[in-house]
């Protein structure tokens, strides 16, 4: 019998934890009113209100891409810029759909380190191009916490940011698929990245860290939630069995489960990284790890039975190894065994 697959592709090939399935079992208990009107996502609202301690509005979702797209609709007018990194999963796995949401928003795409915006970056590309009647008028920011390189905002890097965009009269979007990765890392308080440091609305990522389908997106400023839910139910993303994903979200936020998945996978994802060593092509701070092991190296630990992805172009051979919650920890050691060798000096 052959060998399972040692599997580092992504985060999304995890099963769904025992909590959310317990939590989905009670849910299925009995009828409850659909769209939204059942007890567990009228309590939605309030558990994460708790979680970020500030008072929200919370929409569930299935799926990342929905969040994301539906989220910055709400920002950006069709005639609006969204800028974001150049790497982001809006700009580059999303198949358009911010754009399609919106009704034809455009994405203003810049550089930064490690796939992070900087305030002076954001700043220098509003001062470069000046609106008038004739061009796209800025509306919005999306940034990535973690990062597409696997990097953790600070509290004050994203205050430093927020900053820049309010003063130019811009909306702040922060796609947290691996939010909770992130906030494990930095060791804060989840509003310490979001609210309090100016973010207006964030897509809440679950289905990476235990989920079986469970997105959230969060409005910390109220007054923006305007056309959401219409806008919702137009793109075919009201779910009429909306208790099953709310179900999920609350057990997600209680008792900490969320971050015993994620600090699980980040434990994993430090001690792949620290068997990379100087191969390594950013800072491991969340659950990625992304390591520079050439088309040979590539190939040597493929056939060794590691499944994951290229990063960028295969003739540039740097590999992306993620690690999941439910992550069996003896092949995180084979990995760990055949990185050493690899990347020994």
């Amino acid at each position: 019998m052959a060998n399972p697959p040692m599997r580092f592709m992504s985060d999304n090939t995890a099963t769904a934890c025992p909590e959310m399935l317990a939590a989905l079992a009670e849910a299925n208990r009995g009828l409850a009113i659909a769209y939204g009107d059942d007890p567990w996502t009228e309590r939605l609202d309030r558990a994460l209100g708790e979680f970020f301690d500030k008072p929200v509005r919370a929409f569930a979702l299935a799926t990342g891409t929905a969040a994301n797209a539906l989220a910055l609709a709400t920002l950006t007018p069709p005639y609006g810029a969204i800028f974001a990194h150049r790497e982001a999963h809006i700009a580059c796995d999303e198949c358009g759909a911010p754009a399609f949401y919106s009704g034809g928003a455009q994405l203003q795409l810049l550089e930064g380190k490690h796939a992070k915006l900087a305030p002076d970056t954001l700043a220098a590309a509003l001062d470069a191009h000046p609106t008038s009647v004739h061009t796209v008028q800025p509306a919005a920011v999306s940034v990535s916490q973690a990062s597409e390189l696997g990097a953790a905002y600070r509290p004050d890097e994203l205050a430093a940011l927020c900053a820049v965009a309010h003063a130019r009269g811009l909306k702040v979007h922060m796609d947290g698929a691996r939010f909770a990765n992130a906030v494990c890392f930095l060791g804060c308080h989840p509003a310490e990245v979001t609210w309090r440091a100016g973010v207006d609305v964030l897509s809440f990522g679950a289905s990476k860290n235990g989920a079986l389908a469970a997105e959230a997106v969060v409005f910390f400023d109220t007054d923006l939630v305007r056309d959401f839910e219409l806008r919702r139910k137009r793109a075919g993303q009201l779910i009429s069995k909306s208790r099953f994903i709310a179900a999920q979200l609350l057990a997600y936020v209680r008792d900490d489960l969320w971050r015993r998945n994620a600090e699980r996978a980040n434990g994993f994802a430090r001690r792949i990284g620290q068997a990379a060593g100087a191969r390594l092509i950013a800072p491991v701070e969340a659950n990625e790890v992304f390591v520079q092991l050439g088309i040979d190296g590539k190939r040597t630990l493929r056939a060794a039975g590691f499944e994951f992805y290229d990063w960028g172009a295969e003739h540039a051979g740097i590999a992306r190894l993620v690690s999941a919650w439910d992550q069996d920890e003896t092949h995180v050691d084979a990995l760990c065994a055949a990185l050493t060798e690899r990347c020994e000096p």
